[in-house]
């Protein structure tokens, strides 16, 4: 198979604070060399004493090291449009009240595309801004939120990153975040990639979750989203009951980034309701590869298209559904919808 890639400036040297901002990456060797107490929910649906994996069994008939090499170099071509607009001006509209885009959100999902299409013609696409594309038929399905925490970008506020993952039959298989950190006037950023059975990596070093296994030890996040409904002011509620018992709630305002932050064990969890497959599919397989836990926030087992996730340290995961999931099924009790939130008709998926 012949690989074509993006024409994204890359350096072949550590990359520094310059002015140029050109992304490199150290391609982590591992990932060619490598490919966790249950809880009950209230209802009769029972997980396993393990929560079971969300990551694919295989990357399919693709090798795993050429799969995630155009996954992070999409990823990276995404950063790269980014870096670019990140102290210029924004030109920004709406697509709800306060549900910002960007013409950076689509410049970055645009030059993505042009790498996925390159090189898997066949694929099936899905993107925060342009939708479904490609052929429903393939067994691989990307994910592209070309760029998560759009607010915090118009606003010049960390954090902000580019995820890209792919599913094979539904499930992650490679996934690349591009994070911006520091702010206006040092933006830099850090590149975190996995692959199934592979391993979670950070700058091409491997990564793991934290050790903690108190909740009043731990550090959480979780997120908001734009509708002020029911379910966002049960997660308020959450917000007060765990900001009581730990060392404190975080809200950041980018999944992707929220779920790197558990992978690389400097927070311990991260929940949030009403999610898109775009926010997830990259972030829960980084954390469960680096030997954390994914569910729902009802305890249930956990797919990129469900509408809630939970993802952790695993030490901690049934600590904190012992609070999430009844207030999870209260919701569904009041006839709040969780079924899958989207899934392209005729796209065949393991879930």
């Amino acid at each position: 198979m012949t690989l074509v890639f993006s024409s994204a400036r890359f350096s072949a040297l550590p990359r520094s604070f310059s002015t140029g901002h050109k992304f490199s990456y150290s391609y982590p060797e591992n990932h060619r060399k490598f490919h966790q107490n249950g809880w009950r929910s209230i209802t009769n649906s029972l997980v396993s004493e393990n929560f079971p994996k969300v990551g694919a069994r295989s990357t399919g008939p693709i090798a795993a090291g050429d799969l995630i090499q155009v996954v992070t170099t999409a990823a990276q071509t995404g950063a790269q449009v980014v870096m670019d607009a990140v102290n210029k001006p924004r030109n920004i509209t709406y697509k709800g009240l306060t549900d910002l885009v960007t013409e950076t959100d689509k410049m970055s999902e645009s030059a993505i595309l042009e790498v996925v299409k390159k090189n898997f013609k066949d694929h099936l696409i899905l993107g925060e801004e342009g939708g479904i594309i490609g052929d429903a038929a393939s067994d691989y399905l990307w994910c592209i939120d070309p760029l998560d925490g759009t607010t915090n970008f118009a606003h010049g506020y960390p954090s902000f990153a580019v995820s890209v993952g792919v599913l094979y039959r539904g499930n992650p298989a490679a996934a690349s975040v591009v994070e911006f950190v520091g702010g206006p006037m040092c933006w830099n950023t850090r590149i975190f990639s996995a692959t199934a059975g592979g391993g979670a990596f950070c700058n091409g070093q491997r990564i793991q979750v934290s050790a903690t296994n108190q909740v009043e030890r731990s550090l959480l996040v979780t997120g908001f989203g734009y509708d002020h409904d029911e379910a966002w002011a049960t997660n308020i509620d959450l917000f007060k009951e765990f900001t009581d018992v730990s060392r404190g709630v975080r809200r950041l305002g980018a999944a992707a980034v929220d779920m790197c932050h558990v992978a690389l064990g400097i927070v311990e969890a991260y929940w949030e309701y009403r999610l898109k497959p775009w926010d997830m599919a990259a972030g829960v397989l980084m954390v469960e590869e680096a030997g954390g836990t994914v569910s729902r926030m009802d305890g249930g087992n956990f797919c990129v298209f469900d509408r809630s996730v939970l993802v952790s340290n695993g030490l901690l995961h049934a600590k904190l559904l012992e609070r999430i999931g009844p207030a999870t099924e209260k919701l569904k009790g009041k006839g709040i919808d969780f079924s899958l939130w989207y899934k392209p008709e005729d796209y065949r998926a393991d879930v």
